[in-house]
């Protein structure tokens, strides 16, 4: 985490931990009802039920608190995604578990407003930027990984990088689908998955 995420002070002791708990939650609603711009840390502090003071102990600003709430996010997905392709045996195995992670994703998308919220910002906001082309490197290993004993040796370092490239493009292939109407978004989705499949396809071993 960044300096500027990281909290001033780090809870250790159970009261801290579930206070910090009680500020996130109470952020996440906020977001929800008005969206993240109008969001302010006093609205924060009295949804949570803590001293303004002790807000800024833990979260310094705004910023903070999304970038925390993002990185959760993102564990969240990362852990998703590891379970959903654990023990794949078979190239229609594989890329019928892509499909459904990228369905799975895309629903995640429709159904959290706080996930949309956080994330439409990473155009503008630079620290949430290099958030998600961390989260798009590491998500990018765990599909290598799980994928890589159904690729040919000689082409693993290739899809290594292309499962990168892939990772990146599906954020923005989602945020550009929830951002226009449901239908189109669906349509531009199914388009997607499609291409996602041919370019993963053609990797594995039949």
């Amino acid at each position: 985490m960044s300096d500027a995420a990281a909290a001033r002070r780090k809870p250790t002791q159970a009261r801290a931990l579930a206070r910090v708990e009680r500020i996130l939650a109470a952020a996440s609603e906020l977001i929800a009802e008005t969206g993240s711009d109008a969001v302010k840390m006093t609205e924060v502090a009295e949804r949570a039920g803590v001293p303004i003071g002790s807000l800024y102990q833990y979260f310094p600003d705004k910023a903070a608190i999304l970038q925390t709430l993002a990185e959760r996010f993102a564990e969240r997905v990362r852990a998703g995604i590891a379970e959903s392709l654990a023990g794949v045996a078979t190239r229609d195995d594989a890329l019928a578990r892509v499909d459904r992670l990228l369905e799975d994703y895309y629903a995640l998308f429709l159904t959290e407003p706080v996930v949309r919220d956080i994330w439409s910002g990473t155009q503008s906001d630079k620290k949430l930027q290099e958030l998600d082309i961390t989260d798009s490197r590491a998500n990018a290993r765990v599909v290598a990984d799980a994928l890589k004993h159904l690729v040919p040796r000689k082409e693993r370092a290739r899809f290594e990088t292309v499962c990168f490239l892939t990772m990146q493009l599906t954020g923005a292939a989602v945020r550009l689908a929830i951002a226009v109407d449901r239908k189109e978004g669906d349509r531009l989705m199914a388009e997607y998955r499609r291409m996602l499949r041919d370019e993963v396809g053609g990797f594995l071993a039949l």
